[in-house]
C-alpha cells in the first residue's frame, strides 16, 4: 500500500536514527497482512508507542490520535501528514469514525490504542469498544499487538522493548451478533486478553534473557 510521503521519509531516513534511542525486538510482525483493510489494536504505554509499531510493519498505520495533540497547529500538521487523524475521546466522535471507517473501505491499516489513553504504570487499563465496533460495521479483522517494556512497567529510552503481533482475529470470531453494548464490551475484553498473552510471553523473554 501506498504511504505518506512524509512517513515514508522516516521510515527510509530516520528509523535507522532512532532505534538507537527506543531500541525494540519484534516477534510475529509477519501476522501483518500485506494488504486489505486490518485493526491493529495495542496497548499505550509511551507517547513513543506509534513510532514502535511504525518501525516494525513496512505497512503504513493510520492511528487514531486525541484530540488535545491537534491543537497546536504545526503538530496538527505534522501529525496529518504521518497519517494520524483526532478523536475526541469518550463522546462518541462521529468525524473520527468516518475518517476510520474510510481508511478501512480503503483497505488500509487502522491503529487504534484498544485502552483509550496511556497507562501511567505500564498496566493494563479498560478496554474500549471502539476497535470492535468497527471491525464488526466494516468487516474488518483485528490484529492484537503488545508493547512490553522490562517488568511490564513503562519504557524508558535507550532500553529495550518488545513489539509483539498476535494471531489475526476474524470479525467473525468476535462473538458479536447484534451489535449490542454487551458484545461490544465481551469482544473488547477478549481482544485484550490477546494482547496480556503476549505480554505474558514478552516478559518471561525479558527475565529468560535478562535484557
Amino acid at each position: 500500500m501506498k504511504r505518506t510521503p512524509l512517513y515514508n521519509f522516516g521510515k527510509t531516513f530516520v528509523q535507522s536514527f532512532v532505534k538507537y534511542f527506543i531500541p525494540y525486538q519484534v516477534n510475529n510482525r509477519e501476522n501483518m497482512p500485506e494488504n486489505g483493510k486490518v485493526i491493529v489494536c495495542c496497548n499505550h504505554i509511551s507517547i513513543s508507542d506509534p513510532v514502535r509499531l511504525a518501525f516494525t510493519q513496512q505497512r503504513q498505520i493510520f492511528f487514531m490520535s486525541k484530540a488535545e495533540l491537534f491543537e497546536n497547529k504545526a503538530l496538527a500538521l505534522l501529525l496529518s501528514s504521518l497519517g494520524a487523524f483526532p478523536v475526541q475521546r469518550g463522546k462518541g466522535d462521529k468525524t473520527a469514525i468516518n475518517k476510520a471507517a474510510e481508511l478501512l473501505r480503503n483497505e488500509q491499516a487502522l491503529g487504534v490504542f484498544i485502552e483509550g489513553t496511556r497507562s501511567k504504570t505500564g498496566e493494563f487499563l479498560q478496554p474500549k469498544a471502539g476497535a470492535v465496533m468497527l471491525a464488526y460495521r466494516y468487516n474488518a479483522p483485528i490484529l492484537p499487538c503488545c508493547i512490553t517494556a522490562k517488568d511490564g512497567g513503562l519504557p524508558k529510552m535507550f532500553h529495550k522493548c518488545i513489539v509483539s503481533y498476535g494471531k489475526l482475529i476474524p470479525p467473525d470470531q468476535l462473538g458479536i451478533e447484534n451489535g449490542t453494548g454487551s458484545e461490544y464490551r465481551s469482544a473488547s475484553r477478549m481482544v485484550m486478553e490477546k494482547i496480556a498473552e503476549l505480554r505474558e510471553r514478552d516478559l518471561e523473554t525479558f527475565l529468560a534473557a535478562r535484557i
